[in-house]
């Protein structure tokens, strides 16, 4: 009986420093808003989605023109957060080793012996920003796809670890497609959240010119560390996910494919592929992130609503009819998420 008591105060004492852990994750996420709004102008959505990934430790592809702040976003959230950042800008001639890093030829000094030493790539970063990621050979996006897959680089039949939190934020260009190498749907299926960046409202473009056009020089104060932000990590997966929401984000990724018995009516019309399987774990461990952001410990329905558009926009495929009827698979979701308001 001592045990069963003793077991009940420990689970206690483990529920009441998950509840200060959220709390600290409420406090974390607005003193980083705060500190990314000193320098960048509007974009809440994406920058929410941001922290969401973030927290739920997965990646994230920004699609944007050129012009938007992409790369002053992601390195104003790397110096908040206090951790490692790097930029890639990706080329045709890029090739793999340019990412992993690359083995050298050294002369030991005391021995006089040539030996092999490896030099650590740009991938060996905290937060790694992959600039026009199809504009790069599908050789060189497998390179760092695979590092973001294991976590790992592998070179010269050695495995280097990459340091945690590792957090790849790749940007695509929509509209200009000329010499580009498109992501197949299997490698885009392993960023967990698609972010789309709009222009600036006019009140926003005309603080953004105001604010860039003057002598005034932003600091940004680093809210969190690496292990602090590791410790948020797991507390995520620890949030409990009830199993009627866990049914719930299952059957709207189930709703995306043709000729399931869930599949909806624009999905027979207007979907030739689906999201797979990730989709859902995806939209359960984003509900997760989301409900974490707000100190909340428990995730609702409204939560994997509003995680979906990013989790299943690129893992839709649409087909002819929907080109020839200017349906977009945001069009799609939006039709998906009005019918699941029937299903709570």
């Amino acid at each position: 009986m001592r045990t069963r008591g003793r077991m009940s105060t420990a689970e206690a004492e483990i529920r009441d420093r998950d509840l200060e852990l959220l709390e600290r994750t409420a406090e974390v996420a607005a003193s980083l808003r705060s500190e990314v709004e000193k320098r960048i102008v509007g974009q809440h959505d994406v920058v929410e989605g941001l922290l969401t990934a973030l927290l739920a430790n997965g990646h994230a592809l920004l699609v944007g023109v050129p012009g938007l702040a992409k790369t002053l976003l992601v390195s104003t959230v790397a110096e908040a957060l206090d951790l490692d950042f790097s930029r890639v800008q990706f080329t045709p001639d890029l090739m793999p080793t340019d990412i992993t890093g690359t083995e050298v030829i050294e002369e030991d000094r005391a021995s006089g012996r040539r030996v092999f030493r490896f030099v650590k790539g740009p991938i060996f970063a905290n937060i790694v920003l992959a600039d026009e990621i199809n504009r790069t050979p599908p050789k060189t996006q497998a390179a760092l796809l695979q590092a973001m897959q294991e976590r790992a680089v592998t070179a010269a039949g050695e495995t280097y670890p990459l340091d945690p939190p590792f957090f790849v934020l790749a940007t695509q260009n929509p509209i200009e497609q000329e010499g580009t190498y498109p992501l197949p749907e299997a490698q885009l299926d392993r960023f967990m959240l698609e972010l789309p960046i709009g222009y600036p409202g006019r009140e926003e473009e005309e603080e953004v010119a105001m604010r860039t056009t003057g002598e005034e020089q932003v600091t940004v104060r680093p809210v969190v560390g690496s292990g602090e932000l590791i410790e948020l990590q797991r507390l995520v997966r620890r949030i409990p996910a009830p199993p009627s929401l866990v049914s719930f984000a299952v059957r709207l990724a189930r709703s995306t494919r043709p000729g399931e018995p869930e599949a909806s009516g624009v999905t027979e019309h207007y979907v030739s592929w689906g999201a797979g399987p990730r989709a859902s774990q995806f939209l359960v461990l984003g509900a997760k992130a989301r409900a974490a952001l707000r100190g909340d410990a428990l995730p609702s329905y409204d939560d994997v609503r509003a995680v979906a558009p990013a989790v299943l926009a690129h893992r839709i495929v649409l087909n002819f009819e929907a080109e020839a009827d200017g349906r977009t698979t945001r069009d799609v979701i939006r039709e998906l998420l009005r019918e699941s308001q029937e299903w709570t």
